[in-house]
């Protein structure tokens, strides 16, 4: 078997020695006699998992004891609906800066149920390009929270400063940059993050809670929609899904071996400065419609002269093994999603074949 050079966006690809592992040992986990999906989620075996996972991810991002991690089906989509039917309070409004489709999609679900205002804006001309800087943001002081998506991966753009919230609570979707870089968790009321780009596959959501907001949580919801709930149950309240939990666990032990958060950083850093040394050292073949200083380090993306061009290249790519760079349906494009697992040294064999494609047909 020869494994391709997956830069798919999601559903993304995880370490090969974080697969490796989970194939030796599914059909018996640690000795047990059963695979881990057949343990019971409040047995010992999986208890095991559970809290492992929970103390390497605070270890790597240094959580606060004020803060807890929760695991959440749904995925990030969910937590666009439960974050404000937990954090806003009758009467109350909620800001939201837009800087794509997830944002877009986030303040969407908040209006079904209450209040939520544009409190900032990345489109220029119509077109998500950028992310808004600190002094364009028109902030509530009175708003429940501040909600904002951290990298967005079909514009391609990235907060690399987080904005300042005072007093309110920062609500982050981290979904596609997690753990890309250390950060101060202490800042954010609320994380959450869809595993299935930079934490393991589909299937389980990773929240970082400030606990005290979980007392926010209506007695008018329902319970198991209720982060008090969660928070309370340690995650455990009805069947979690325990496989991808594991493999969240086992790909947290890969990042501590490489080197925790500032590793990841660093590594990540590269990558994207292979690719955008590419795009910037060929202007009239290759051309990222972002601003430079809003550029995704996760989600680079291009484009070429024209759209069969495009086509070519994915096409061309695909034949030797590297798929997943079609960019998205709604934008177009060329994008590569280099999420931690992506190897830098895959990265630097595209960015080969790309400039070489591009001698050829520039």
């Amino acid at each position: 078997m020869t494994r391709v050079i997956n830069f798919s966006a999601g559903p993304a690809t995880l370490p090969l020695p974080v697969l490796e592992y989970a194939k030796n040992e599914f059909l018996d986990h640690e000795g047990t006699g059963m695979s881990l999906i057949e343990h019971s989620h409040r047995g010992a075996a999986y208890a095991k998992v559970h809290e492992e996972a929970k103390a390497l991810l605070r270890e790597l991002l240094d959580i606060p004891e004020t803060h807890e991690v929760l695991f959440m089906q749904g995925g990030a989509t969910g937590q666009f609906a439960l974050a404000p039917m937990n954090l806003r309070g009758p009467g109350q409004s909620a800001d939201y800066i837009l800087t794509g489709a997830w944002s877009d999609k986030a303040i969407a679900e908040a209006k079904v149920t209450g209040e939520a205002r544009e409190a900032g804006t990345g489109k220029v001309d119509g077109k998500y390009i950028r992310v808004p800087k600190q002094a364009e943001l028109d902030l509530d002081p009175n708003a429940a929270y501040v909600h904002f998506t951290t990298n967005n991966t079909i514009m391609g753009t990235q907060f690399h400063r987080y904005p300042d919230s005072g007093n309110v609570p920062l609500v982050a979707d981290m979904s596609s940059d997690v753990l890309w870089r250390p950060i101060d968790v202490s800042k954010f009321g609320l994380i959450y993050a869809g595993a299935q780009k930079n934490l393991g596959p589909a299937g389980i959501t990773v929240l970082i809670l400030r606990k005290d907001l979980a007392e926010r949580s209506p007695s008018t919801l329902p319970k198991i929609f209720r982060y008090k709930t969660i928070l309370d149950g340690d995650s455990l309240q009805n069947t979690i899904p325990t496989f991808p939990v594991y493999m969240v666990r086992n790909v947290l032990r890969w990042v501590r071996d490489q080197g925790g958060a500032p590793a990841m950083q660093k590594r990540n850093r590269d990558k994207a400065g292979y690719i955008y040394a590419m795009i910037d050292e060929n202007p009239d073949f290759f051309h990222c419609p972002v601003e430079v200083e809003s550029r995704s380090v996760m989600n680079p993306v291009f484009r070429l002269p024209t759209e069969d061009l495009e086509k070519k290249l994915i096409a061309d790519a695909a034949e030797v093994g590297m798929v997943g760079i079609k960019g998205h349906r709604s934008v177009g494009g060329i994008r590569t999603s280099i999420y931690n697992a992506m190897d830098p040294a895959d990265v630097q064999k595209f960015v080969d074949f790309a400039k070489a494609f591009a001698k050829t047909h520039g």
